[in-house]
């Protein structure tokens, strides 16, 4: 940071906390849709939640290929008996540990810490959710900005 010779000590604004909400998330390649859930956690009990949102968002007929990095909680036993069931309409398919620019979704908080979050102050845990929802809301049909940001030929 930068900072002029006169002025000896710049003060910047902060909220310091350790506050956080997880959101889950997936980008349709064949449509650019983007669905998204937020908790209060990641673990395995709200990412079956997600999966299961993940379903109902599925076109009838063609099978779901949802592309996940290596969270333990993607691996958990809990997920194991609702994925057996759902064996010709869900796959996981998991990429190479430390490769998150391969994952389509990674885009996709990229642009949205951009859009909504960058060089902004928020005094409150909930006024970033505001921003962040409000940036989510925009692309809640499927639309040409996630559709070129996953590179959906």
């Amino acid at each position: 940071m930068w900072v002029p010779p006169e002025i000896k000590d710049p003060i910047l604004q902060h909220a310091p906390t350790r506050k956080s909400v997880a959101c889950f998330g997936a980008v349709s390649l064949d449509t650019g849709q983007f669905v998204r859930m937020m908790c209060p956690i990641f673990n395995a009990a709200t990412f079956l939640i997600f999966l299961r949102r993940l379903l109902r968002q599925q076109t009838p007929g063609r099978r779901m290929i949802v592309v996940l990095d290596n969270a333990r909680y993607h691996h958990a036993r809990l997920l194991a008996d609702f994925l057996h069931r759902h064996t010709r309409q869900l796959r996981l398919l998991f990429l190479p540990p430390y490769s998150p620019q391969l994952a389509p979704i990674e885009r996709v908080w990229k642009l949205t810490r951009r859009l909504a979050t960058h060089n902004r102050y928020f005094a409150t845990l909930a006024e970033v959710l505001k921003a962040v929802s409000a940036c989510f809301d925009r692309w809640r049909k499927p639309n040409k900005v996630l559709h070129r940001l996953c590179c959906i030929i």
